[in-house]
């Protein structure tokens, strides 16, 4: 399973906007320029987080977006299913009924069924919150 840039630069926007919430509104140019990622990319991104709900959005004069939540409320998970379509790591397991005609005398089914529980439950159970206060602690130590 690869996780595309859509996914990873996801990630990396809403982790900038968790680290900046007590900013407010955070506009595209300063997160594409703080996470070193080109704002066009950020602007198809956008759009389907803020569909979501997970981002708010504000225009105008001192516009940009924030998160709707706070950050210990979004899962690594949520946010790379919402940008990627799925953890699944083989196209049999990206729908929620497994409908390949194989499924019955498939070997490495169970395989692939026990990789994919263990990557929706590592992702699903670390939060944004999470990501900052290991970053913050590994900041500190190296200073």
């Amino acid at each position: 399973m690869t996780i595309s840039t859509k996914g990873r630069y996801a990630l990396r926007m809403m982790l900038d906007l968790a680290l900046h919430a007590e900013d407010g509104f955070i506009s595209l140019k300063d997160t594409a320029q703080q996470q070193e990622v080109s704002k066009k990319y950020l602007e198809q991104i956008v759009p389907v987080l803020t569909k979501a709900g997970l981002l708010t959005a504000n225009r105008g004069f001192q516009g940009g977006y924030k998160l709707s939540r706070p950050a210990s409320e979004y899962t690594v998970g949520e946010i790379i299913r919402l940008t990627e379509g799925s953890l699944a790591p083989v196209a049999c397991l990206q729908t929620e009924i497994n409908d390949c005609p194989r499924k019955e005398k498939c070997i490495t089914l169970p395989i692939w069924e026990g990789l994919y529980k263990v990557i929706a439950e590592y992702f699903d159970n670390i939060t944004l919150q999470q990501i900052i206060d290991i970053y913050s602690t590994q900041s500190e130590k190296a200073n």
